[in-house]
């Protein structure tokens, strides 16, 4: 692993993930990347929820990692990767709160009636989230206080050289930086807004 986020999802990170592997350092692990192979990436994950983390098997074949899960063991990823580069997605946390709340935790609070073949994932996804601070039942202020406490987490157990904090608007400039790779001719992407958010996981996308 050469690259790992620890930014929450809604913070731009499926951005980053397209820039990352337009970089050449991808594919880049995403949960997207669990919702199309979760017969093998879910009973993974809930053994790393449960102290059991086989980060090479979660891994294999993934350079790079954005987004939850694996925001949620930023601790863990340090202690098993202590010499790689990560990224701190941010945005403003209100606006974050609201995204949100409108998305994920608004898909994780409906979970009991979700598919059948939908729900090992949401409770591993609810697990990894509330590990992360996000438990069920927050209002807007609690999201927010949260928000920010992940980020100080962050910040307190990532040595400073070893740490972007990133805003996606921000473009290439500071990651191209980080990373020490050129900076493309092509736009930053932009993606993932609330409704393709909503189409991923319907299986649209």
């Amino acid at each position: 692993m050469q690259l790992i986020g620890t930014g929450v999802g809604r913070t731009g990170t499926y951005s980053l993930k397209l820039a990352i592997n337009q970089l050449g350092l991808g594919p880049c692990h995403h949960m997207e990347e669990v919702l199309h192979n979760m017969p093998l990436q879910v009973p993974l994950w809930s053994a790393a929820l449960n102290g059991a983390a086989d980060w090479q098997s979660i891994y294999d074949g993934y350079p790079s990692a954005v987004d939850w899960p694996t925001a949620g063991f930023f601790r863990e990823l340090y202690e098993a990767y202590p010499s790689a580069k990560f990224v701190l997605t941010l945005r403003s946390p209100e606006s974050w709160a609201d995204s949100f709340g409108g998305t994920i935790y608004q898909l994780l609070a409906g979970r009991e009636q979700a598919p059948p073949e939908m729900r090992d994932w949401l409770q591993m996804a609810a697990g990894v989230i509330g590990k992360t601070g996000f438990p069920d039942g927050l209002d807007r202020d609690g999201l927010i206080a949260a928000f920010a406490a992940h980020n100080d987490a962050v910040r307190a157990t990532i040595p400073a050289g070893q740490l972007l904090e990133f805003e996606v608007k921000q473009g290439w400039g500071p990651l191209c930086e980080f990373l020490e790779v050129p900076v493309p001719d092509e736009p930053f992407p932009r993606s993932n807004h609330r409704e393709e958010f909503w189409d991923r996981v319907n299986g649209k996308i």
